[in-house]
């Protein structure tokens, strides 16, 4: 089961952080992902990382302005979201691919003033 927390409204410049809990015990073994889905879009890569979390890759919308990270002992995923735009408005959805692949229910990034 994985569970995203942190989305809210923000201004255009400000940050947010989004958490991702999993349950069980394959978290510190499995792929991690970050979507993104706006209304009548496609649902998108935002972030990726590998199992130990030396590999990283990001959409170039957000490279240099997004960092994912996570917490094996925390079975934690993270993503740090700095000077964020009105384009950057979704809903994001955690995602983990280890034997099967699971989504989080998603949680709702607004960038307004």
């Amino acid at each position: 089961q994985l569970q995203a927390f942190g989305g809210g409204l923000v201004q255009p410049g400000g940050s947010l952080r989004l958490s991702c809990e999993a349950s069980g015990s394959v978290f510190s073994i499995a792929f991690m992902a970050w979507y993104r889905q706006a209304p009548g879009k496609q649902r998108e890569l935002v972030a990726a990382i590998s199992a130990g979390g030396g590999v990283r890759n990001y959409a170039d919308s957000v490279k240099g302005r997004f960092t994912i990270s996570r917490d094996n002992g925390k079975n934690t995923m993270y993503l740090q979201m700095n000077s964020l735009k009105p384009e950057d408005t979704a809903v994001y959805y955690c995602f983990l691919r280890q034997g099967g692949s699971y989504w989080g229910q998603g949680t709702q990034v607004t960038v307004s003033s």
